[in-house]
C-alpha cells in the first residue's frame, strides 16, 4: 500500500510523453506539483558511470598564475637581428667578389676569384712577356710614315728596318709605351739587309734583351710588338712556322736579301722594324715583311705570313753602322744566275779566282745545291744564306759539276765596299 505522505508520485508526461519508470524524476522539479514555488532550485546532476573510455582532460584553473614568455620572445628577436645582419654581411662579400653590381637586379654568372693585376702576372706568361719588352718598344714618326723600332742601348741606340727611316729629316721622332715622346736622328742605315739604326735623345731607356736566332725551331711561340695601322702598342701572338725562309724584297731599285724567321703572327704595315720576341723575351727577329694577296701595298693585310731578319744579322748589321758608320756585306765571291733556271740549284755564272768559292775550288758553271746542309733552290737562297753568317764563317758546300757530285769548304769573306 502506498504512503500518499512518503511515497513518490508519478510526474506528468511532458510533451505527452509518458517518463521512463527509471529517469530521475526530480529533473523535473519546475513540474513538481508538491514543490514551494518560493523555494530555491537544487538541481542534483548524477556522475555517469564509467564505460572504460579515456579520461577526461583537465581543466585548467582560469584563477592559476600563468608563466610569462617575455624572456623568451626575447631570445627569438636577437637570434634573428644576428641571422640576418649575418647572412647580409656575407651576401654583400660575395656578390662584389663576383662582379655583382649593387644596385639591384639579377646577378649573372658564377662568383670567381678575380685574377691577378697585370703587374703581377708571371713573368713567363705572354702578359709577363708583354709587359716587360713593350717599354723599349718605340713607334717610329717619320714624314708620311710610321713604322717601329727596338731600344738596344742605354745610351738611346734603336734598330728598325732602313725603309722605315727611308726619306727621315730632322723632325723624326720617337713615342714610348707610356705615352712619352722624343726626337731622334738617323745614325746610319744599310738598304740590302733592311737593317737601320736611329739615336733617341732621352735618358733612362731599357734596353730589350737580344736572343739567339740560330737556336730557335719551328713551333717556338712569339710575340710581334710595334704600330700596325698607326695603333701603338700593340702585341700579336703566333708560332715559329718557318726557319731560314729566303726572301728577295725591294723598291725604289734596292734589292733586299734575308734568309727570313716566317710566323704566323699578324703583322701589318706599321710593325716593320718592331721586335719579334720568343716566350724567354728575348727579341730573335725584325718584323719586315709580309706576304699579302692585296694587289697594292695599300691593299696589303695580314694573312698569317710574315717575316722577320734574323736578329743575329741585324746586330751585326747594327753593330757594324754604329762602330763604322756602315755595315759589311757577306759574300762568298761569285755570281749567281737568278730566276728561270731549269734545274734547281744556284748555278755560278762566274767565280772571283781570289774570292772565298774560288779559293775552295769552285768555278763558273758549277750549280750549288747545298749550303750548310740547306737545300737551295736557285740563287737567290744562296745570297740570303749567305749574309745571314758573319764574315770569316767556314760553311760546307755541295755542289755538282757535270754529272759529279762534290763538297768544298768556303770560309765566307766581307765585301770590299
Amino acid at each position: 500500500m502506498t504512503d500518499g505522505w512518503n511515497a513518490r508520485p508519478t510526474p506528468p508526461p511532458a510533451n505527452g510523453q509518458p517518463v521512463p519508470p527509471d529517469s530521475p524524476w526530480w529533473s523535473d522539479a519546475l513540474a513538481d506539483p508538491w514543490r514551494d514555488p518560493y523555494a530555491p532550485t537544487a538541481v542534483v546532476l548524477q556522475q555517469p558511470q564509467s564505460t572504460g573510455g579515456p579520461p577526461p582532460e583537465p581543466v585548467v584553473n582560469p584563477d592559476a598564475p600563468r608563466r610569462s614568455f617575455t624572456p623568451i620572445l626575447l631570445i627569438c628577436l636577437i637570434t634573428a637581428l644576428l641571422a640576418g645582419g649575418l647572412g647580409g654581411t656575407l651576401g654583400y662579400v660575395f656578390a662584389v667578389r663576383g662582379g655583382v653590381a649593387t644596385g639591384g637586379g639579377s646577378a649573372l654568372g658564377a662568383a670567381a676569384e678575380d685574377p691577378p693585376a697585370a703587374a703581377n702576372r708571371a713573368p713567363d706568361s705572354l702578359a709577363g712577356v708583354a709587359g716587360k719588352v713593350l717599354p723599349s718598344v718605340v713607334t717610329v714618326r717619320v714624314t708620311g710614315a710610321i713604322g717601329s723600332g727596338f731600344v738596344v742601348s742605354a745610351n738611346g741606340y734603336v734598330i728598325t728596318n732602313d725603309h722605315v727611316v727611308e726619306g727621315a729629316d730632322d723632325t723624326m721622332s720617337v713615342s714610348f709605351s707610356d705615352g712619352s715622346t722624343a726626337k731622334a736622328e738617323l745614325v746610319g742605315r744599310d738598304p740590302q739587309s733592311d737593317v737601320a739604326v736611329i739615336k733617341v735623345a732621352k735618358s733612362g731607356l731599357t734596353p730589350v734583351a737580344l736572343g739567339n736566332s740560330d737556336s730557335i725551331a719551328v713551333g717556338d711561340p712569339v710575340l710581334a710588338f710595334g704600330s700596325p695601322l698607326a695603333l701603338v702598342n700593340t702585341v700579336t701572338a703566333g708560332i715559329v712556322s718557318a726557319v731560314d725562309r729566303t726572301i728577295e724584297a725591294g723598291d725604289a731599285g734596292t734589292t733586299r736579301y734575308y734568309a727570313a724567321i716566317q710566323t704566323d703572327a699578324a703583322v701589318n704595315q706599321g710593325n716593320s722594324g718592331g721586335p719579334l720576341v720568343n716566350a724567354g723575351g728575348q727579341v730573335i727577329g725584325v718584323n719586315s715583311v709580309i706576304r699579302s694577296v692585296g694587289g697594292t701595298e695599300t691593299e696589303a693585310g695580314n694573312i698569317g705570313l710574315a717575316f722577320a731578319i734574323p736578329i743575329n744579322q741585324a746586330k751585326r748589321v747594327a753593330q757594324d753602322i754604329i762602330d763604322h758608320g756602315k755595315a759589311r756585306r757577306t759574300v762568298i765571291g761569285a755570281e749567281v744566275a737568278t730566276g728561270g733556271t731549269s734545274t734547281s740549284g744556284a748555278r755560278l755564272r762566274s767565280v772571283e779566282p781570289s774570292g772565298p768559292a774560288g779559293a775552295a775550288g769552285l768555278k763558273a758553271g758549277d750549280t750549288v745545291t747545298k749550303l750548310d746542309g740547306h737545300l737551295l733552290e736557285d740563287g737567290t737562297d744562296l745570297i740570303a744564306l749567305v749574309r745571314k753568317y758573319p764574315p770569316g764563317t767556314v760553311v760546307s758546300v755541295e755542289y755538282r759539276r757535270g754529272t759529279k757530285t762534290q763538297s768544298a769548304s768556303v770560309t765566307l769573306a766581307a765585301d770590299s765596299n
